[in-house]
């Protein structure tokens, strides 16, 4: 995998999650060396930039708000399409987790439908649509709107089902998602509603933190590398949503749920998929990464940015020992 040049790429946006302030992530995984500590494991990183200008305003309208999503998704699905086009591997930092919809549909558009697999590591499954979801945010709906199920009804903000309309016919490739390539893990927050379309799709792809209690990290692992194989999937996707870990870690995010990953859970996870994407039998590799919901205004002393980005070593190769792997 070091032969793969990494892109980092920005996107400060967050009109789309709860709690405003992750647009700052981005600046704040930076401040904490992010491409330093890629490139002293031997990386070569080339920093992007962002894909959108950061925006110190508040939306005046839904109308407004939406526009500009509808941008950010396009702009960074074009971002993610070109860096896999080059043979680079895209690191997204966010910003809200609504920027999937344009970081995996480039990948998709690049690596085509039927080689891509995504793994969403989350506390929640953000398979709602505008007709199941309470709150109405779109940062719990990439993983619905990449799969291209229907918006539903009644939906709870007017505008909503066209702006849905307007996502799967200009930034989510035709064909979407495979509905057998994506599985979740660290689960522990799930709506009804994603339950339902979970059970409809009849998907068997969820590690929640139950089975994670259960069976251990490494069992996971294994369960999820023979999903994989099963799928013949050859380049795999991993969505990373801070809030995978446990608060007592990551305190800066915008939809923080007890009962999350330790610090030790999470990085054995990180190193078992760097082992998985980088052994010689491996029949995937890694695609790309998004890096999300990293909300310094909610943080405590910066340990959310500095959990993320020592996560993200962890990911790329870094070990007690050294640098390990290829």
């Amino acid at each position: 995998m070091k032969n793969l040049p990494i892109e980092i790429w920005g996107v400060p946006f967050d009109f789309c999650g709860r709690i405003y302030g992750s647009r700052l992530g981005p600046g704040a995984l930076q401040l904490k060396q992010i491409r330093k500590t890629l490139v002293d494991l031997g990386y070569e990183v080339k920093a992007m930039g962002d894909v959108v200008v950061l925006d110190f305003e508040l939306p005046e309208s839904y109308e407004a708000k939406m526009a500009a999503a509808l941008d950010c998704y396009m702009k960074l699905a074009s971002a993610t399409e070109e860096s896999v086009r080059r043979g680079a591997v895209p690191v997204v930092l966010g910003g809200d987790h609504s920027l999937s919809f344009g970081s995996v549909s480039g990948a998709l558009r690049a690596a085509g439908r039927d080689d891509v697999a995504v793994l969403w590591i989350d506390a929640h499954m953000d398979l709602n649509t505008p007709g199941t979801s309470g709150s109405g945010n779109f940062h719990g709906m990439p993983v619905a709107g990449l799969l291209r199920l229907p918006c539903g009804s009644p939906v709870r903000d007017l505008g909503a089902a066209g702006v849905w309309d307007r996502i799967l016919a200009e930034v989510v490739p035709a064909e979407g998602l495979r509905s057998d390539r994506i599985g979740w893990l660290g689960l522990r927050d799930v709506d009804a509603g994603e339950i339902q379309h979970y059970d409809q799709l009849g998907l068997e792809t969820a590690w929640t933190m139950q089975e994670v209690d259960h069976l251990g990290i490494p069992a996971v692992l294994k369960e999820i590398d023979d999903w994989l194989r099963r799928t013949g999937a050859k380049k795999l996707w991993l969505s990373f949503d801070v809030d995978s870990l446990d608060p007592v870690l990551a305190p800066g995010t915008g939809t923080a749920v007890r009962g999350g990953l330790t610090y030790r859970e999470g990085h054995l996870l990180a190193e078992m998929l760097y082992q998985l994407v980088t052994r010689t039998d491996s029949d995937y590799q890694l695609l790309g990464v998004d890096l999300v919901e990293v909300n310094p205004m909610e943080d405590i002393g910066s340990n959310t940015a500095i959990a993320a980005v020592e996560w993200i070593a962890s990911l790329f190769g870094k070990r007690t020992m050294g640098v390990r792997g290829r």
